[in-house]
């Protein structure tokens, strides 16, 4: 592969990142978000929207992070305060949310609009190899390299990630000491749905440019799976967002070479993606990570123990 595919690879799967890294975000605090589908379609939506309106992509961007957070808010306030399934609700509000973003786009379809314009990083845009595939994007993607790096220390050398993850793991553990459960569960449903809602509005302000019905369908259930991909850790889902983006890549390179298959390969990485998260989590490759150390790190991966499972102080 060259830099210039690389770099498409890089692009491709940045949307994903986000939505990827929100929803690890939003697990590690207990609250299980199945949404996801629906909020990205509701934040593309309303993203390009709000940018067409304004002629403001940064609005745009801010809009859609508050619809996806809002969406994230009602699972969790069903969850916490009614005790309900924030699995059943998640999936109401994917398919609320997909008939809604059809209805509400419909002025919308395919009509031009702003977009995230370039911004290359001058000097280490010149760095061979490693400038044109990381240093000549646009914010968005910078963006989506300081959140990985972010993520990732804040869970992990933080007071406050641990905190994170010890409602995820032992709510009543964290509560008899002194740590606000429900409370930090919210503020980090609100954090990952905005972080979701970003990936919805990259996806329309910058990867595929505008808004149409379905436009960006199934990729929620992507960044769902993503997630149990990378065993909910930061790193290890953006390392499965760069590989479902060159799934994607490689789909539309080969496009020109295999014309019979035209109409299946770009939903090729679809089941491709699923296919590596199966195989990724069969008890084969998890005695043979207890084996190796190195691959224990790729294969390991539990959810939250307390995923899904509301707490109340009585």
């Amino acid at each position: 592969m060259n830099e210039a595919t690389i770099a498409a690879i890089v692009a491709a799967a940045t949307p994903l990142v986000f939505a990827a890294i929100g929803e690890t975000i939003t697990e590690k605090a207990g609250i299980v978000n199945l949404s996801l589908d629906g909020s990205m379609l509701m934040s593309a939506m309303t993203g390009f929207a709000i940018a067409v309106t304004t002629g403001s992509v940064e609005l745009g961007f801010l809009a859609a992070a508050a619809v996806s957070m809002a969406l994230a808010l009602i699972v969790a306030f069903s969850g916490i305060e009614f005790r309900l399934n924030q699995i059943a609700i998640g999936i109401v509000l994917t398919l609320l949310g997909t008939k809604l973003s059809a209805f509400l786009g419909q002025d919308f379809v395919r009509r031009p609009g702003p977009a995230v314009q370039r911004m290359s990083i001058p000097v280490l845009e010149d760095i061979p190899f490693v400038g044109p595939v990381f240093f000549d994007h646009n914010p968005v993607v910078y963006a989506s390299f300081l959140l990985i790096g972010v993520s990732f220390w804040f869970m992990f050398h933080t007071r406050a990630g641990l905190e994170l993850q010890a409602v995820g793991e032992r709510p009543e553990a964290a509560f008899a000491r002194g740590i606000p459960v429900n409370r930090l569960r919210y503020a980090y449903a609100a954090l990952g749905g905005a972080l979701v809602g970003v990936g919805g509005a990259a996806f329309s302000l910058d990867v595929k440019f505008g808004w149409s019905e379905g436009h960006i369908a199934n990729f929620g259930w992507i960044a769902l799976a993503i997630v149990i991909f990378g065993g909910w850790h930061p790193v290890r889902a953006a390392l499965g967002c760069y590989l479902f983006g060159f799934l994607q890549i490689a789909a539309l390179k080969l496009q020109p070479d295999l014309p019979d298959f035209s109409q299946v390969l770009p939903i090729l990485p679809f089941p491709l993606m699923i296919l590596t998260l199966v195989a990724i989590n069969h008890p084969v490759m998890r005695r043979l990570g207890a084996r190796s150390e190195i691959l224990g790190r790729l294969v390991r991966g539990d959810p939250p123990s307390a995923l899904g499972r509301p707490f109340w102080r009585e």
